[in-house]
This record gives C-alpha cells, sequence and structure tokens, in this order.
C-alpha cells in the first residue's frame, strides 16, 4: 500500500536515490527479479483441446448417438447432416473462445511504448517493457503511464483516470500527500499514478512501484484471466433437455427389447423397431434449429445496432431482470456541460457576455474543425461560448493573451493577461469561494458595486443551490489596467462577475428507455466511480433512485460483511465511488440472490465486471478494446435504448426456441405414441423407420425454423421478466406437448386401423397381406405428418388463438406447412419415392379422411386455449 506512505519510506524501501536513478546494472538485476513490464495471460489451449472440449456435452452424445442409428438404417445423408452439426457446434464454440482471448491482448496493447527515465543520473527513453520497480519516472502532459508510480513531485499535475476509476474528471495528483486508510478508493489516491492512466495537464516525477501484474491494470487483467466459464440458461435449460432426452432414449429402448423378447418376437424385426423408435424419441435437428434461430436474431439485433459475440447471450438478455449500468458514457454524454448560469440579476445579457467572455479567454482548451482538446471542464467552457457567438479563436485574435498564471491546486485559480482598448485586462476563473475572499467588487446589471458580507452571501448561497444538485461550479472574475501587470499581482482586487455550474449530463434517450425497462420488470442500477452527490443527482433524473438512502460507495460496502451487504443491496439503485473490485462484488451479490444480471460499461474498469455479469454489454463508440473483449455484446451507438430494444428481441427469442422445443417435443413423442402402443399391444408397426426419419425431415427443419423467427406477442414488454429458475415446461408446457404426442400418435393409429378396416382386418390380426399393411401405413404416414405441419400453427401463442395473432401474420410458416403437405404428396404420388417409402396413393375419400384427422390436434388445442382465456377472464377482472 504505496499511497499509504510517505515519499522518503518509499524511496528507501525501493533502495533508489531519485536524483540518480537506478543504475543500469541494477535495473538489469531487477529486470530478471521483476520479469518485463507487460500484462500476461494464461497459456493458450491448443485448437485440438478447445475442439474437444466443445463435444463433452450430452445433447452432443445424443446427436452422436442418432447418427450411429441412422446409418445402422441405412440413411447415410441423415448420418452425414448430424455429424455436420456437431462439427458445425463445435466449430463455433472455438472460434468464439480465441476471441475471447482477444480481451487480455487488449490490455497488453495499452501499455504506453516508451518512458522518459532517470538512470545513471540522466533522463532516457526507453521502451516501457524494460521498467522495473524503482524507476524514477519523468511524466508530462499528454504522456501515458507506463506502470503504477508513487508521486514524488508533482506541479499542478492532473491524470484522467476515467477508463479505470470512471471519472469524467481528470484527478488533481498532490505528491506530498498521504492515505492512512488502507481501503482508500483507486480515485482518491491522489499521491498514485496509474499504468494506461493520460497525464492532462502539469508535470511530475514518481518512482515505479509496480510493473505488469502487479499493477492495478494487471488486477483486472486476472479477473479477466481466472473468471470461470459460465453457462447461460438456454445453454442450461438444452443441456438438460439433452440428458432427459438421452436417458428417454435408452430407456425406451431397453424397454422394447424386453417387452419384445418377452412376447417371442423375431430378433432383427425387434432390434428395427427399437432403432426407429429411438429416432423417434430424439429431436435430431434440436441444436440446428436452435442455432439457426439463434443466429437470426443476432443479425435481426445487428441491424438495431447491438453486435452479439455469443450466440446464447442473446437468449440471456431477454431474460434480465437487473440492468448495472456505468454512468459516465452510458448514461451520461461523457461530456462536461455547462447547464447553469448564473449573475446578478440572472438574465442581464451584458454581464452574462463578460462572464462568457472571461471564461473562453481564461482557457488553454481549442476546438478545431469539430475536434476539442484540452481539460474537460475548459471544453465545456469553450463550448458554452461558441454556442453565444464568442468564438474562442476570433476572440483570442482580438483580445491577444500576453501573460499568463497557470492553475495552481492550492491556489484552485487561473488567470490570464489579454490586451484591451486602451490597455489589459486581466481574467481569472476557478473556485467561487477564492475568488470571492480576493474580489473587491462585483458586476450588477452592468455597473461594478462593492462587493459586500451580504454580496457574497447571495452568490454563495445560489452557489450551494447549484452543488446541491450535483452540478461543478466554477466563477469568473477580472480587472482593467492601463499597464501590463506581473502574474503574481493578477488576482488581486478583482470584480466579480459570476459562476456556471457543470455537469456530465444524462443522454436525452436513457429516460424512456429506463421508464420502458421498469414496465418489463426490470430494475436499473447505476454503477460508478463518480462522487455519491453527483451520481445521485443523475439517478434522480433518470428515475433511477428517489433519494440518498438508495446509494452506497465503495468505502461503505467495505465496511459490511457479506451478510450484511445482501441483506442491503436490494434495495440500492446508485453505487458510487467504487473501484473494479467493488464492481464485481455488486454483480455476483447480485447474481447470489438468483438475479439474472446485464452490465454495462465502456471502460477498462468495467472490464471484470462485464464478464462475471449474466451478459456484459460494451460500448461500442467510447468503450475500450478491453471492455468489449471481456463483453457478450456490443452497443454500435452507445445508446442505452437499444439495450431495451435487445431485451425484447431476447424475450421473443427465448419464447420461440420455446415454442421450437416444445413443438418438436410433440410430434415427436406422438410418433413414440404410435410405435410403443403397438410394441406393448402386440400390434403390428404403423411407421417403418425410414418413414419416421422422413417425417423427421419434413416437420423438425422449416416449421420448426419458421416458429423460431416468430414475430412474437406484442405485449411481451408488459410482462414480468422470466424467473431465471422458471423449468423450460414450466407455465403447462409439459402437459401441453404430452396432451399434443398423446392426440398425434393415437390418431395416427386410428389411421393405421381404419386403413386396414378398408381390406377387412384389424389390428390384432397376423398374416395381414403386404397391400393391406402399405395402405394403412401410408394412412398413418400422412396423418403423422399433416398433423404436426398443422399443429405449428397452433404453437405460435400459449394462450392466444391463431384468428388473434393472425393466420397469415407468419408467412415463413404458412409457406412451410404448404411445402411440408407437398413433399409429402409427392412420397406417395412419384412412383419412385412410393416404393422407396413403402407407401401408395391413397383414395379421393381417404384423402380427405387423413386430412380431417390431422386437422384435430390443431382444433382441440385451440378449443383448449379458448376455455383458458374464458376461465382468467373473471381472474383478470378480480
Amino acid at each position: 500500500m504505496w499511497f499509504s506512505e510517505t515519499r522518503e519510506a518509499v524511496l528507501e524501501k525501493l533502495n533508489v536515490d531519485p536524483a540518480k536513478g537506478l543504475s543500469a546494472e541494477e535495473a538489469a538485476a531487477r529486470r530478471e527479479q521483476h520479469g518485463p513490464n507487460r500484462l500476461k495471460g494464461k497459456p493458450k489451449k491448443s485448437v485440438a483441446a478447445l475442439f474437444f472440449a466443445q463435444l463433452k456435452d450430452m445433447l452432443i452424445y445424443v446427436l452422436l448417438g442418432a447418427a450411429v442409428v441412422t446409418l445402422i438404417v441405412g440413411e447415410y445423408m441423415d448420418a452425414v447432416i448430424i455429424l455436420a452439426v456437431v462439427l458445425l457446434n463445435a466449430a463455433i464454440g472455438v472460434f468464439q473462445e480465441q476471441k475471447a482471448e482477444k480481451a487480455i491482448e487488449a490490455l497488453q496493447q495499452m501499455t504506453a511504448p516508451r518512458s522518459l527515465v532517470r538512470r545513471d543520473g540522466a533522463v532516457k527513453e526507453i521502451d516501457s517493457v524494460n521498467l522495473v520497480p524503482g524507476d524514477v519516472v519523468i511524466l508530462d502532459a499528454g504522456r501515458f503511464i507506463p506502470a503504477d508510480v508513487r508521486l514524488l513531485d508533482s506541479a499542478n499535475l492532473q491524470i484522467e483516470e476515467s477508463a479505470l476509476t470512471g471519472e469524467s474528471v481528470p484527478s488533481d495528483k498532490h505528491a506530498e500527500a498521504v492515505h492512512e486508510h488502507p481501503k482508500t478508493p483507486v480515485g482518491d489516491r491522489s499521491n498514485m499514478a496509474f499504468m494506461s492512466t493520460l497525464v492532462t495537464y502539469g508535470r511530475g516525477e514518481g518512482v515505479v512501484v509496480g510493473t505488469a501484474m502487479d499493477t492495478e491494470m494487471g488486477k483486472i487483467a486476472q479477473a479477466l484471466d481466472t473468471d470461470e466459464q459460465k453457462l447461460t440458461p438456454l445453454q442450461q435449460k438444452l443441456e438438460e433437455l439433452g440428458r432427459f432426452l438421452g436417458y428417454i432414449a435408452i430407456g425406451v429402448c431397453v424397454l422394447i427389447f424386453v417387452i419384445g423378447l418377452i412376447q417371442g418376437r423375431e430378433l432383427f424385426e425387434l432390434f428395427l423397431t427399437a432403432i426407429s423408435l429411438a429416432v423417434a424419441a430424439i429431436p435430431e435437428g434440436l441444436p440446428a434449429i436452435v442455432a439457426i434461430v439463434l443466429s437470426l436474431g443476432v443479425t435481426r439485433m445487428s441491424k438495431i445496432n447491438a453486435i452479439v459475440k455469443k450466440l446464447p447471450a442473446v437468449e440471456t438478455l431477454g431474460s434480465v431482470n437487473i440492468i448495472c449500468s456505468d454512468k459516465t458514457g452510458t448514461l451520461t454524454q461523457n461530456k462536461m456541460t455547462v447547464v447553469k448560469r448564473y449573475s446578478i440579476p440572472e438574465a442581464h445579457p451584458e454581464t452574462q457576455q463578460d462572464m462568457l467572455r472571461a471564461f473562453v479567454l481564461c482557457s488553454d482548451a481549442s476546438i478545431h474543425d469539430g475536434e476539442a482538446t484540452g481539460d474537460p471542464t475548459e471544453i465545456a467552457l469553450v463550448y458554452e461560448g461558441e454556442e453565444q457567438g464568442l468564438s474562442k479563436r476570433n476572440l483570442e485574435t482580438e483580445f491577444k493573451r500576453v501573460s499568463e498564471r497557470p492553475f495552481d491546486s492550492d491556489r484552485k485559480l487561473m488567470s490570464t493577461l489579454n490586451t484591451v482598448p486602451g490597455g489589459f485586462r486581466v481574467h481569472t476563473k476557478g473556485a467561487i469561494d477564492q475568488l470571492l475572499r480576493i474580489s473587491t467588487s462585483a458586476r450588477i446589471g452592468g455597473e461594478t458595486v462593492p462587493m459586500t458580507e451580504a454580496l457574497k452571501q447571495q452568490y454563495l448561497q445560489a452557489a450551494e443551490e447549484m452543488s446541491d444538485q450535483a452540478l461543478r461550479v466554477l466563477a469568473a472574475a477580472f480587472k482593467d489596467s492601463p499597464s501590463r501587470v506581473e502574474p503574481q499581482d493578477m488576482e488581486q482586487d478583482l470584480t466579480f462577475l459570476g459562476f456556471v455550474g457543470m455537469i456530465d449530463p444524462p443522454r436525452t434517450e436513457v429516460k424512456d428507455s429506463i421508464r420502458e425497462a421498469k414496465m418489463a420488470g426490470i430494475t436499473p442500477v447505476m454503477i460508478t466511480g463518480d462522487h455519491k452527490n453527483t451520481a445521485v443527482a443523475i439517478a434522480r433524473e433518470l428515475d433511477i433512485a428517489k433519494d440518498l438512502s438508495q446509494s452506497m460507495t465503495g468505502a461503505e460496502i467495505d465496511e459490511l460483511s457479506e451478510e450484511q451487504f445482501a441483506s442491503r443491496i436490494k434495495d440500492v439503485r446508485v453505487f458510487a465511488r467504487v473501484s473494479p473490485e467493488h464492481k464485481v462484488k455488486i454483480v455476483k451479490a447480485l447474481r447470489a440472490q438468483g438475479n439474472i444480471v446485464s452490465m454495462t460499461g465502456d471502460g477498462v474498469n468495467d472490464a471484470p465486471s462485464l464478464k462475471n455479469a449474466d451478459i456484459g454489454v460494451a460500448m461500442g463508440i467510447t468503450g475500450t478494446d478491453v471492455s468489449k473483449g471481456a463483453s457478450d455484446m456490443i452497443l454500435t451507438d452507445d445508446n442505452f435504448t437499444t439495450i431495451v430494444h435487445a431485451i425484447r428481441e431476447g424475450r421473443n427469442i427465448y419464447g420461440n426456441i420455446r415454442k421450437t422445443v416444445t413443438f418438436l417435443l410433440s410430434c415427436n413423442f406422438g410418433e413414440v405414441v404410435a410405435i410403443l402402443a403397438s410394441i406393448l399391444f402386440f400390434w403390428p408397426l404403423p411407421l417403418l423407420a425410414t418413414q419416421i426419419l422422413w417425417i423427421n425431415l419434413v416437420t423438425d427443419t422449416l416449421p420448426a425454423i419458421a416458429l423460431g423467427i416468430d414475430p412474437g406477442e406484442k405485449d411481451i414488454m408488459k410482462k414480468k421478466p422470466r424467473d431465471p429458475k422458471e423449468s423450460f415446461f414450466a407455465g403447462g408446457a409439459a402437459v401441453n406437448a404430452v396432451l399434443g404426442g398423446l392426440l398425434i400418435g393415437s390418431l395416427t393409429l386410428l389411421a393405421f386401423y381404419l386403413g386396414l378396416r378398408e381390406f377387412g382386418y384389424s389390428l390384432g390380426d397376423s398374416d395381414i397381406p403386404d397391400d393391406a399393411m402399405t395402405y394403412a401405413r401410408t394412412m398413418a404416414f400422412v396423418v403423422l405428418a399433416a398433423s404436426q405441419l398443422f399443429y405449428a400453427f397452433t404453437k405460435r401463442s400459449a394462450t392466444k388463438s391463431i384468428f388473434q395473432i393472425g393466420v397469415f401474420s407468419n408467412k415463413y410458416l404458412v409457406g412451410a406447412v404448404l411445402a411440408g403437405l407437398v413433399l409429402q404428396f409427392i412420397s406417395i404420388s412419384v412412383p419412385v419415392l412410393a416404393a422407396a417409402f413403402k407407401v401408395q396413393n391413397l383414395s379421393l375419400s381417404d384423402w380427405g379422411l387423413v386430412i380431417g384427422l390431422a386437422l384435430i390436434p390443431l382444433i382441440i388445442n385451440e378449443i383448449i386455449k379458448l376455455l383458458t382465456r374464458q376461465i382468467r377472464k373473471p381472474e383478470r377482472a378480480a
């Protein structure tokens, strides 16, 4: 804790003379001991290791089993397709893991390439990678800090640390300061300079106390490097489903063998029956369908400025119930802006003009071709002058600066001397209390009057009101002189003009987005490195928090035990003055309470929390490469509103995947019911293995994909987020899938029975001739396929009828169903295909019969939804 020790103690511990620096020999020895000043990452896994890691999944095992099954039955094309799906999924996983490593690489690239150091008594420029603890580093404006440094000397030194602390205003640095509290936040360590931050003003010297992974930046790199990989809710659900289906398939196959052996069935027929049932039980195309649905969702989201790096993140965002948002640059514009001006009287134009002119001339900031350079506070003043017609370029041409007294953190003032007609004018800006102390008069309504205590109190009271609104107050004064004024005499006998209030204002569109998020049951939480009052003021304006009681600082977090923090966190809406470690702690505490947490941010300091959140959202414009590398999604427009749009899309995608999965399971369960019932009751098989594979191809592809891109329900953002612990089949989805499967399977058996009846046979008969069996299987073949295709329409909504949501509102589904029916007709009508599938054409009356039977599951499900709506009407009215 170098910040808690005096300069002398630090130099003694590091054994270095600041006037001479380290010798070349000592520097080499220390580099051997501490290693290069470069951030490290964990050793990269080989592509082969990454590839095989992707295959360790129950659903993948099931898919590989299905491929073996299809090879056994001779359906080589299906086996190739299944294996292609497995390989494609693994390849995508490898690609995503390799991209994730870029977070560490981006951190490494942020290290300053060259540094000024004092070695052997001379100042030298060396590669920053060669810095060692004990090196004396020279700091000046525009130079990046190459390592963590304990300051030895500082002159008006200001360092921009927003990437590390989240503060939008550069921090003042004081080498002589000593912070005795061991848990002083990074942003308050005024005697330290940290790796990869930028000197914006002044100069200084310091001694290196930490290099590479021993720096604050190194801690962030380590947090990114060691964080465990976690499954998204969708991955967890699909893993559970895959495991469940795998066990079901194995259990059903064993059951068939046992029952068949007891019944004395022929062994080879029994084997083929078990294979066909295994094929029926497993929705082979499920992972591919889900990947396609997610990919299409990603494409849609890219059109609304949200780039998703990992496919499952789309669904995760839809289940978010807490958005932890960084303040600076995310909720706010990351640009200091003048929002209030005060003079007496407030609206007096001449005094206002004099005040703004003083601010613009007493500034080192500049604007060229729309690009601003300089201190953010001074940039805000120059912009305010531009808006009022006071161009800095024009003013400096008219009123040439001839002398100045630079800003000093002790005086808290800056003064310039400019030429004016008939002499010179001093312009001074700074802290209001300091200016009032040295002002002997004030400009009131265009006239100069003596400064009185009553007038001072009036100014201070108005300034206090601005401060209560978390505005940064800056005052201006002037004095005229017929002759040139020396710098030491500038700040005497001034005429006070007035002051302005500045703040980093909220983005204009954010408030509406937060309102919509809250309507959707999502709680916004602000997490920032900025000061508490400033953060709460912004939070109040955005309707995130009501008052200070809903806020907490990093120091207050440190004083609480884990249990106390967990009990209080649910009531906190603003976390201020926090470090990267605090952000991670907050996210983890929220997740531990069962929340699905999204974290948005743009700075290096946000990276660990972005990675620890269920989904990290980085800013594309202002975001650092580190934050982008650690995130799951990037907003290309840096717009908080895009997050709300993405949440809507995520909810739709999860709903669509759920529709697709339950549809596939209903259909495949129908196949299981038909075959298993035939085995149990010793009936002939109503379907052959090749017929089942064909039906799966027709119903498990295009209709399933069409359901996956369903437009969704319009009121989805008026519902609460889904409970993270909710089963994939909650809300009656499992019952609905079983009921649908029973209906489809039963009607398939009924069609098979009716086909046999036309030839005078029954299900219990033996020695049924081939022509009767072929015709009955054809009827079962058509009913099974057509009922599944029609059933897809009713799966679009669990509560609304197909007429309420619109039969043709999903044109892709209409096309998929028509295509499936046409393919089914072709497979029966074309002689070559009919021979391959062992089916034949039906009579016109039987076509009408099978279509009528196929519509029954759709009709019954619509009736159930109607009755459910009627039952729920009184509940909603109550």
